[in-house]
C-alpha cells in the first residue's frame, strides 16, 4: 500500500510541479520548484496533503465492540480472589462485553513481598492445574463467557530446565479467546523503579526480571489489539509500535499508586490515544486503604480523540464502552497523523522487533 500510495503521490507532485514550470514558448527555460513563487508552492503542498489524507487505509476495527474494565478488589486469599474474578467477569460479559479486562496483580496483593510467594509457572504452556491455578481460571473464565479476556496480570515463576535451583519473576498478562485458548502472553517490560522523595519508592527489580518484546495480539472478531503492563504507558515508544502495526486498541492494566495516578493516569491514557488516533484502556484494581500498597482506581477508558468515555472511582465496579472503528478512520481523516510522519527526520519505532 505505502509503495504504491507513495508513486502515486509521486506522479501526482511531478504533474502538478510540470504544470506550472512548463515553458510557454522555446524561449522559456524550466524553473526550478523551489523558485516557483510562495502562493504556488503552498498550493501544491495542499493538493499532496489533501490526497495523502485521502487514501485508503484498512478499517482496524472490523465491527464495533463493548469492552470492559474490571476494578477488581483483590485480598490475600488466591482462591478467593479467582473466584470473585470469574464473578466480576460473568457480570460483564452479561452485560454485552465481548472483551474484558482484569487489573494487574488481580490474584495477589500487589507488592515485591509478594510476587514469589503467589508466583505461578506457566511454561512449557498449557501449565498443569498445581502450577498455574491462575492460568485455569483465567481460561475457563474467557470459555464459559464465550469472551476475549486480558487476563490482567499475575507473578510468573519461570524455571529453566535443568536448573531447579534458578528461579526468575515476570509481572506477566495472560490472554485468552472465547475458546479459552491461550492467545499470548506478555511480560511486563519497563519495571516499576521509582523514588519520589517522602512520597513513594518502590523497586519492582529487586524481584522481578524484564520482559523483552512489544505484545500484539490477533483478535479474528474484531481485529488486533497491544497489551502492556502499568508502567509501561510512559514509555510511548510501545504505542507507538503497536498503533504502526495496526492496533485498534491498547489495553493496559495497571495500579497506579495514590501519589502518581493524581498525577499521570488519565494524562497518560489520554496522551497514548492522542499520539496514536486508537482506543486505550486502563484496568486499575480497586482501592483498598488497608493494604501495604494502595492503588490509585479510576479505570478509564479513552476513544481516539483521547476523549474519557468513562471512567472509575477508586471502588470495585465495571466501567465499559463501545468502541467503533468508524471513529478511528475519522480522528486519522481529520488530523492525518499518520499520512504526514517524516520518516526522513526520524526513524519510524514500527521497524523495532516485535512478537506478535
Amino acid at each position: 500500500m505505502r509503495t504504491a500510495t507513495s508513486r502515486t503521490l509521486r506522479i501526482f507532485t511531478n504533474s502538478l510541479i510540470a504544470s506550472f514550470t512548463r515553458p510557454k514558448s522555446s524561449t522559456y527555460h524550466h524553473r526550478p520548484f523551489s523558485a516557483l513563487p510562495t502562493t504556488t508552492r503552498l498550493l501544491l503542498h495542499s493538493q499532496i496533503r489533501k490526497m495523502a489524507s485521502s487514501t485508503k487505509h484498512p478499517i482496524l476495527l472490523k465491527k464495533p465492540v463493548k469492552l470492559a474494565c474490571i476494578q477488581l478488589a483483590s485480598g490475600a486469599d488466591k482462591s478467593a480472589n479467582l473466584s470473585h474474578a470469574a464473578d466480576k467477569v460473568r457480570e460483564a460479559a452479561s452485560g454485552g462485553a465481548k472483551i474484558v479486562v482484569l487489573p494487574e496483580c488481580f490474584n495477589s496483593p500487589y507488592g515485591c513481598d509478594f510476587f514469589p510467594s503467589y508466583a505461578e509457572q506457566l511454561l512449557p504452556s498449557p501449565p498443569t492445574a498445581e502450577q498455574s491455578p491462575s492460568f485455569h481460571a483465567l481460561s475457563a473464565m474467557a470459555r464459559d463467557n464465550g469472551i476475549y479476556l486480558v487476563g490482567g496480570s499475575i507473578p510468573e515463576l519461570a524455571i529453566e530446565e535443568g536448573t531447579e535451583d534458578k528461579k526468575t519473576y515476570y509481572n506477566t498478562s495472560l490472554i485468552f479467546g472465547p475458546d479459552g485458548k491461550l492467545l499470548a502472553l506478555h511480560r511486563k517490560v519497563h519495571l516499576f523503579d521509582i523514588d519520589i522523595p517522602g512520597k513513594i519508592k518502590f523497586k519492582e527489580s529487586d524481584v522481578l526480571s524484564p520482559g523483552n518484546s512489544v505484545t500484539l495480539v490477533d483478535l479474528p472478531d474484531y481485529g488486533r489489539i497491544a497489551v502492556a503492563i502499568c508502567y509501561d504507558i510512559r514509555f510511548p515508544e510501545l504505542a507507538m509500535i503497536a498503533a504502526r502495526k495496526g492496533c485498534f486498541a491498547l489495553i493496559y492494566p495497571g495500579a497506579f499508586n495514590t501519589t502518581t495516578g493524581p498525577l499521570h493516569w488519565r494524562l497518560q491514557g489520554q496522551a497514548r490515544a492522542m499520539d496514536n488516533q486508537i482506543y486505550v484502556a486502563l484496568c486499575s484494581p480497586a482501592r483498598d486503604m488497608s493494604a501495604g500498597y494502595h492503588a490509585y482506581g479510576h479505570s478509564l477508558i479513552v476513544d481516539p480523540m483521547a476523549q474519557v468515555l468513562v471512567e472509575a472511582e477508586e471502588g470495585e465496579t465495571i466501567v465499559s464502552a463501545e468502541l467503533d472503528g468508524t471513529k478511528i478512520e475519522e480522528a486519522r481523516s481529520g488530523i492525518p497523523l499518520r499520512d504526514q510522519r517524516r520518516f526522513d527526520i526520524y526513524p519510524d519505532v514500527s521497524q523495532a522487533k516485535v512478537s506478535s
